[in-house]
């Protein structure tokens, strides 16, 4: 009797991996779930999944959890109180790497981004290209996601939004960016699972429907949370790496993402490619808004607590 193939999932319990092990278990395919949190992948263990607690800097066990699978979907988690940000996401890199060679694994979708081909001036993006560089030393046939801004960004201006009734970073307020929801970067992750149609070492960029300026997304927002008046606010770069030491992230991880907002203020982070129907998405930011008009008023209420963050 032929055994049924395995799909491995890492990060199953984020924003992505989550829906893609949903997705899976939908296509009947046979699934393994890796996440750090043994509590949190107890409802996907609910819904058909296997479920496999580790650290994806683990090598030893990652091997284990990649072993017998066919396919794997790799991604590195945030860890932003890490003092070195690049020095992390190449250890869980190589890590991830060692265990692909190990268990023998055949096809890797691995979640990238857009601006990954560059090596410097995009703060935490450059370690993507460290890793896409890695990954295209393996035998296994990789495909490269590369996704634009995610707006489930915004979920992180909620709580200034309901409190001081601004939203604000530092990025330009008339900027147009690619945004994309993440549901639609897991629906991608799906097809080419059940496809499996990609070969060598490739790359597709996931565009979201269309470009928003921070007004627009603003705008919207206001427009759900009944909050018509609601207005951007371009912050200093000085002001926004304060708040996010204040809110628990290292100065190097904070320095980091003030290299990257800036490096898209200045044009550095773009697709490579001018967008078509075969890198657009489908949500666009107004159904997506309807997630953010039923979120909790307290949704990410700022600490000075020292806690895992989430992905990004």
């Amino acid at each position: 009797m032929m055994t049924q193939d395995l799909y491995v999932v890492t990060g199953a319990t984020g924003h992505i991996g989550q829906k893609i092990v949903e997705g899976l278990l939908a296509a009947k395919l046979k699934v393994r779930a890796i996440a750090r949190n043994s509590d949190r992948l107890k409802a996907l263990a609910s819904k058909g999944a296997q479920t496999f607690p580790a650290h994806l800097d683990d090598t030893g066990s990652i091997t284990h959890a990649f072993t017998g699978a066919k396919a794997v979907f790799t991604m590195i988690p945030p860890n932003y109180e890490t003092e070195n940000f690049r020095a992390y996401q190449n250890k869980v890199s190589q890590a991830m790497a060692a265990s692909i060679t190990g268990a023998g694994v055949d096809y890797v979708v691995n979640l990238s981004s857009v601006g990954a081909h560059l090596p410097d001036k995009l703060g935490p993006i450059n370690g993507l290209h460290d890793h896409e560089e890695r990954f295209n030393k393996l035998s296994a046939q990789v495909l490269h996601l590369r996704p634009t801004f995610f707006m489930e960004n915004h979920f992180n201006g909620l709580p200034m939004i309901h409190k001081m009734n601004i939203y604000g970073t530092p990025l330009r307020a008339d900027l147009r960016i690619p945004m994309i929801a993440t549901a639609d970067i897991a629906a991608e992750a799906v097809e080419r699972f059940k496809k499996l149609d990609f070969k060598g070492k490739s790359v597709k960029e996931l565009l979201g429907p269309r470009d928003y300026t921070m007004n627009d997304v603003t705008a919207v927002i206001g427009k759900v949370l009944n909050k018509p008046e609601l207005k951007y606010v371009q912050f200093s770069y000085e002001d926004a790496e304060k708040a996010m030491i204040d809110m628990g992230m290292s100065a190097n991880v904070a320095g980091l993402f003030i290299e990257m907002q800036k490096g898209i203020n200045e044009g550095v982070f773009k697709p490579t490619a001018a967008r078509s129907a075969k890198n657009s998405t489908p949500t666009t930011f107004d159904e997506f808004a309807k997630i953010i008009a039923q979120m909790p008023v307290d949704l990410g209420k700022p600490s000075k607590k020292k806690t895992t963050a989430k992905r990004r």
